[in-house]
């Protein structure tokens, strides 16, 4: 089956969900009273993803705290909030810094990571579905070298870990019907930023010879599923409308030719993007879904000009292989970007409407 317009992830969570979780963390209400208003969060993210005519469809990663709260939640060994920071910006100057989780102890299975988000949806969907995870790569950014080595003595070790956890969730999820699985690789912007490319030499370490070690740890979780799909999404940070690097997909173009996702979910919806030109890398049997339409900011896009867009992206990938979608999840963090429900209902239509008008 062939898509051409679907979400990134992650969708606003409504106030209610939020009061919910303030009150399951001061021991207001139960975990099943807590469980009854999650599972109506969803259905309403099922609902309005569904309405607006989107092909693909997640959960919204209702039941998340982040977007790679399925790893942190369903394992013990990490202290969620001891790693380091990472700033974040937009065009005004305003930053705020996140802090990140940090192993700390060997990990152990806790529960499974996506399997609830999926059966949960699997059951209440119309549409073709979707589990999103994250890359072993993105995983790396949860190791220090001194406060993790008391559970792991170097990365690979760690990395070892993430890489058999994930694979195995990755059966699991294909035993229980999941037959499209999207890999979060927000990291490889560090990869393609000039800046913080720059940083890693200073440090140490070869940009270039790191983007091989990723390519290699996604294939080694994602190899071995035929008639599975698997689809990368790659941006440039998302928290609170605010990102963290720049510059276009060069640098790193070499993960189009030398990993085996199906579907490259890719952020262009400014200028930080760059332009298409890295899309001449796109093996022929690859397609692309283009993040034209922002989940940043409220304003929403022009009709023609995301028509015209994507006729420009057709110099470098036919139109039959291209996708339409946002460019990143509306709330990859708890808090959610700047923008409303209303906002967010009105893009995911935009989305769709576009879609349909283009591929029919």
């Amino acid at each position: 089956m062939v898509y051409h317009s679907e979400v990134i992830g992650s969708l606003l969570r409504p106030p209610y969900l939020h009061q919910a979780r303030q009150q399951l963390e001061a021991g207001a209400i139960s975990a099943a009273e807590f469980k009854a208003i999650e599972d109506r969060a969803v259905d309403e993210a099922i609902a309005l993803q569904e309405e607006a005519g989107i092909e693909v469809i997640t959960d919204g990663e209702q039941r998340r705290y982040a977007f790679f709260g399925h790893l942190i939640e369903a394992l013990d060994g990490f202290d969620k909030y001891g790693g380091w920071a990472i700033p974040f910006r937009d065009e005004s100057g305003e930053e705020l810094v996140m802090r990140r989780p940090v192993v700390v102890d060997r990990l152990r299975w806790r529960r499974n990571m996506c399997s609830e988000e999926w059966v949960y949806l699997r059951a209440r969907k119309k549409h073709a579905g979707k589990v999103t995870m994250i890359s072993a790569q993105q995983a790396a950014a949860y190791y220090d070298p001194e406060k993790s080595k008391g559970a792991y003595p170097t990365l690979d070790a760690y990395l070892a870990d993430i890489v058999d956890i994930s694979r195995r969730e990755v059966e699991e999820l294909i035993r229980l019907g999941c037959t499209y699985i999207q890999i979060d690789a927000p990291q490889y912007a560090a990869l393609l930023d000039p800046q913080i490319r720059e940083g890693y030499r200073q440090r140490g370490n070869d940009p270039e010879k790191l983007i091989d070690r990723c390519i290699e740890l996604d294939n080694a979780i994602i190899d071995g599923h035929p008639g599975i799909t698997f689809g990368i999404h790659i941006c440039r940070g998302n928290n609170q409308s605010k990102f963290y690097a720049s510059g276009d997909y060069g640098p790193i173009a070499r993960i189009f030719q030398k990993t085996h996702f199906q579907r490259f979910l890719l952020e262009y919806d400014d200028e930080r993007s760059g332009g298409f030109e890295p899309l001449r890398y796109m093996p022929e049997d690859r397609f692309v879904v283009l993040g034209l339409v922002t989940t940043k900011k409220p304003q929403l896009e022009s009709r023609d000009e995301l028509r015209r867009r994507i006729e420009e992206a057709t110099r470098y990938i036919p139109l039959e292989r291209l996708a339409l979608s946002p460019q990143c999840g509306f709330a990859s963090t708890i808090e959610g970007n700047r923008l409303s429900l209303e906002d967010q209902r009105r893009k995911l239509e935009l989305v769709a409407s576009v879609a349909h008008e283009v591929w029919g």
